[in-house]
């Protein structure tokens, strides 16, 4: 299948997002080593350049940015090499700076092996080792149920990685190795083993890392990306916070670095919510989500959406004080398929609350993001996102509490098919919408139980990004 043109791709459909980031066509999936190189932010991700589908061997593409909002592509960085370790296809990994020689270390598959390449001063050539595959394989006397997604770093005394497993029978996991240069690895011990029934049998996309005075490890199992918070000492973890990075059943396979500021940045996949017929015909498949900035009170992984992307917002509107009894509320003012949402809402008596986008009309078409208080849940509802027969229709959520006195604050990203809500820094839900009809562009406010409160509600047309 020919690739085709992407210029066409965004006139012509109008689900393909605009703002955030995405191959010129094709598939697209898992972010890959993203790094912080000399002033720039370089992604890498699953890519297969030839279709939109995940059906031939996995490429790592590669875009370069300055400022997190706007992308350009660079050539692609790994490719099968017929023969090779990786002739299968080059997946999931990371990318770390070995003393000023930038390295990727990735899966090859069929059988999974982690192999690694090291880049040009530019990150645009790279060269595998002669030695890969550095680990042939899983530690002897374990049956696992995989052995992929390396994730590295560096300790005082050595090297250390992270590959997602499983062990039959007990749960997924990620096991633990240490080198002294990359290449030779000594396998230690799971840094973590989890539960099969609660946890799930396989562990994807593992991601380490210290945040504060804590460490933090990041799975992918189940449609979602898990988050543990404990302790990391004599490298060992103990785990003393279990939580969900993202509610919406659309967001996957989280990856972090650190930028030049210090800051965690999360980057996720999100994955289309439609059938494969509809994805082939499309052209493309596959979105970056925006970029996440991480922090930790002790007690929960916080995300809030990068500041650059304020570099985005086109022409605004706002609405201070006003009630929303019982019922629904359009916002007569406010409309679009392309828009940024900041709301800062009081319950008041109601014992629910919401905002319903991409709102035909006639009532036909919604997507709701509500609250619960009695519940104790906040959800987005796609069940009537789209009149289309090829779309996934579903209620994605999860526990979500406000503390005494605190306002629902809101921040909705909506980018023609995608929606990100984050939730008082707390709780995020990512999702993918398809409205049939063009005019599927109003905005509502709703409340149930009582009247709500909202204090001030401002929206901003997203605009494009640049990415050439």
């Amino acid at each position: 299948m020919s690739s085709p043109n992407a210029s066409s791709l965004q006139t012509a459909d109008h689900h393909r997002p605009l703002s955030h980031f995405m191959p010129p066509a094709n598939w697209m999936n898992d972010p890959n080593g993203p790094i912080f190189w000399k002033g720039r932010h370089h992604l890498f991700y699953q890519h297969n350049p030839k279709e939109a589908w995940f059906s031939g061997p996995m490429c790592w593409g590669h875009a370069v940015s300055d400022d997190l909002v706007n992308w350009t592509h660079l050539p692609i960085a790994l490719a099968p090499t017929p023969g090779g370790p990786d002739k299968d296809g080059c997946w999931t990994g990371c990318a770390v700076d070995n003393s000023g020689v930038p390295t990727i270390m990735y899966t090859g598959v069929h059988p999974e092996v982690q192999c690694i390449a090291t880049g040009s001063d530019d990150l645009v050539e790279w060269q595998k080792h002669p030695a890969n595959p550095v680990i042939a394989q899983p530690p002897p006397g374990l049956d696992v149920t995989g052995f992929r997604d390396p994730c590295v770093w560096r300790e005082d005394d050595a090297w250390y990685v992270v590959i997602g497993s499983g062990i039959k029978g007990e749960g997924g996991a990620a096991l633990l190795y240490r080198s002294p240069d990359l290449i030779s690895w000594e396998y230690l011990h799971p840094l973590l083993v989890g539960q099969k029934e609660s946890t799930g049998e396989m562990w994807e996309c593992p991601d380490f890392f210290p945040l504060g005075d804590k460490h933090v490890l990041l799975v992918s199992v189940l449609g979602t990306t898990l988050y543990f918070i404990g302790a990391y000492r004599d490298h060992r973890f103990y785990p003393e916070i279990q939580g969900n990075t993202d509610f919406g059943g659309s967001f996957y396979a989280a990856k972090s670095y650190l930028d030049g500021a210090g800051r965690r940045i999360l980057w996720g996949w999100i994955w289309e919510g439609r059938n494969e017929d509809a994805v082939k015909a499309a052209g493309w498949a596959g979105v970056m989500s925006f970029p996440r900035i991480l922090g930790t009170d002790g007690s929960i992984l916080t995300m809030e959406p990068a500041p650059e992307l304020r570099a985005l917002r086109g022409a605004s509107e706002k609405l201070e004080n006003f009630a929303v009894a019982p019922g629904e509320l359009l916002l007569d003012r406010i409309s679009g398929d392309s828009l940024e949402i900041s709301a800062e809402i009081d319950p008041g008596s109601a014992e629910e609350v919401g905002l319903k986008v991409f709102c035909a009309p006639d009532g036909s078409e919604e997507t709701i993001i509500a609250f619960n208080r009695a519940e104790g849940r906040i959800w987005v509802n796609r069940e009537r996102s789209s009149l289309s027969p090829d779309v996934h229709r579903s209620v994605n959520g999860g526990p979500f509490k406000l503390n005494e006195g605190e306002n629902l604050s809101l921040r909705v990203f909506l980018d023609k098919s995608v929606v990100e809500v984050f939730a008082n820094r707390r709780a995020c839900l990512t999702t993918r919408v398809y409205p049939s009809r063009q005019d599927s562009v109003h905005v509502k406010l709703t409340a149930s139980g009582g009247t709500a409160h909202v204090s001030r509600l401002e929206t901003w047309k997203l605009l494009p990004a640049r990415i050439e």
